[in-house]
């Protein structure tokens, strides 16, 4: 098999460096619709249902 080993340290220029550490970009939600319907709060019935679900879906990946 084999292994192309890249280096772990990157050489670069100081002005590329300082560009890199001083640039931030931002982007602010603006204008964003809040739906007039409350949240859904997340019930026992469903947890107990994934749960039920993962360990079907674990067993049939075992078989």
């Amino acid at each position: 098999m084999k292994n192309d080993v890249m280096p772990s340290i990157v050489q670069m220029d100081a002005d590329e460096l300082k560009t890199l550490l001083t640039e931030v970009k931002e982007t602010v939600a603006k204008g964003v619709i809040e739906s007039g319907q409350p949240k859904r709060s997340f019930s026992a019935a469903e947890l107990w249902n994934i749960r039920r679900n993962a360990r079907t879906a674990i067993s049939l990946l075992s078989r």
